[in-house]
């Protein structure tokens, strides 16, 4: 759980710009980073100025060295995920549409191995790529239930890190260079040990239970069949 020394690294400007050199230099894509000269007010939020050599009104000068980039992150969720379905109610008199519609949802498994590029900011954090990533997929769930993980490998052992709702996905990935070995992020369940059960909604407790269900027949058809060749030996033998 606890963050490597590189990790815990603070860089000042130049170094940053030598690092994010460093770092496009090692990439065979056009997923590169790049200091943001500048950035403006756009619909009362903060974004990066898109060409600093025709800045528009109001740029601000870039004094804390932020800069963009691209995380991929790996979707490994168990459980299923909720999203938006929309059924029309039928009119109840011909040739007058009933624009009005029921609002449901339905829950389904990502497929094994999804990933997904993000641009972010430097300063973007953990829980922001988190609702980033729901947005993309349409998932409806509470962000709550979802934990962003830094994986890495070292002496032929991989190690997952639950990272804090305020750290930087990209200030990380620049530290550790381009390397999927030595770091990639991976979205999981948030487990934090109890199960707050009441945070599901009744047709996600249902796809719990049927899963329960399935595990446990499977567990014990295994035992089944591993008694059944014990007891088979034991025959042959005597």
């Amino acid at each position: 759980d606890e963050p490597s020394e590189w990790e815990k690294t603070e860089l000042d400007q130049a170094q940053v710009e030598q690092r994010i050199k460093e770092y496009n230099s090692q990439i065979n894509s056009n997923l590169f980073m790049s200091l943001v000269r500048g950035r403006y007010r756009a619909g009362g939020v903060t974004v990066p100025c898109p060409d600093p050599t025709h800045p528009p009104t109001g740029v601000l000068q870039n004094k804390d060295g932020s800069y963009t980039g691209f995380i991929k992150v790996q979707l490994k969720l168990v459980r299923p995920v909720s999203v938006p379905a929309t059924k029309r109610v039928p009119s109840l008199q011909a040739g007058r549409p009933q624009p009005q519609g029921v609002k449901r949802r339905t829950s389904f498994y990502l497929p094994k191995g999804t990933v997904k590029h993000l641009h972010i900011l430097s300063h973007t954090r953990a829980s922001e790529v988190i609702d980033a990533l729901l947005r993309k997929f349409t998932v409806i769930d509470n962000p709550r239930k979802f934990a962003l993980f830094e994986r890495s490998e070292k002496d032929e052992q991989v190690y997952l890190r639950k990272l804090g709702d305020d750290e930087q996905p990209l200030r990380l990935r620049l530290l550790a260079g381009p390397s999927e070995k030595v770091l990639s992020f991976i979205l999981k369940e948030n487990e934090t040990g109890e199960v707050n059960w009441d945070a599901f909604t009744l047709p996600e407790l249902h796809n719990f239970l049927l899963i329960l269900q399935r595990e446990e027949e499977e567990h014990v058809r295994r035992l089944r069949h591993r008694y059944a060749r014990c007891r088979q030996k034991m025959q042959e033998a005597l």
